[in-house]
């Protein structure tokens, strides 16, 4: 048994937004750029990080799901003090995010030396069973967030902005649709005219504990 790793950046930035992350975090394995958001649209991601496991048929044996492979280290206040303050005002807020690291990490080494005999392995009416439901709402949504994408890629943002909030507020949950619309607006992410919220205050209202779904594992 073996395991290869794939990671995906979803930004209509492309690699001008993306590459410095990849470049900086030295991967050694294969890391792609998806400007157009396909991979959420195939596969119903909502956020990020997010894992999905393939076999070696390409076939899924967990849908998506959060997908932390450590748990982040606490930044230090002098730190906190050099940064913007809202930036520092989110990492304090990311702190108290709930995630599994060490559960899901553990889960994944099993499957990767066990494979199909791994009781993490999901059959396929299991992973349909899990797997995003897209109803018309959420269906529309999509269409709202690719026009969106086209118009901000043809050079019109302020014209994308109206479709980036429709597709906000017909799927409330999607944080990926959020969130790329906040970062093209202010890469922070933080309170800009176009839209009527930000990052920090969705999780404020939502409370941390609840911005992930923690795996069923």
């Amino acid at each position: 048994m073996g395991l290869e790793v794939v990671s995906v950046a979803l930004d209509v930035g492309g690699a001008a937004a993306a590459a410095p992350w990849i470049e900086r975090a030295r991967c050694t394995h294969p890391a792609l750029i998806d400007e157009a958001h396909l991979l959420d649209e195939l596969l119903g991601i909502v956020n990020v990080p997010t894992g999905v496991w393939f076999d070696e048929a390409g076939v899924i044996v967990r849908p998506p799901e959060p997908a932390f492979p450590w748990r982040p280290r606490r930044p230090s206040e002098e730190l906190l003090a050099e940064l913007p303050a809202i930036t520092a005002e989110q990492l304090r807020e990311a702190q108290k995010i709930r995630i599994e690291p060490e559960r899901y990490v553990a889960a994944l080494r099993d499957w990767a030396r066990h494979g199909e005999r791994s009781p993490y392995a999901l059959s396929p009416e299991e992973v349909g069973a899990r797997g995003a439901q897209r109803d018309e709402q959420h269906s529309r949504a999509a269409a709202c967030f690719e026009l969106a994408q086209h118009l901000h890629r043809a050079g019109h943002p302020a014209d994308a902005v109206r479709w980036f909030g429709e597709a906000h507020r017909l799927a409330p949950d999607n944080w990926t649709y959020r969130r790329q619309a906040w970062s093209l607006a202010d890469p922070l992410q933080g309170p800009t005219e176009q839209y009527e919220s930000d990052w920090l205050t969705e999780v404020r209202k939502i409370g941390p504990e609840n911005y992930y779904p923690l795996p069923d594992l």
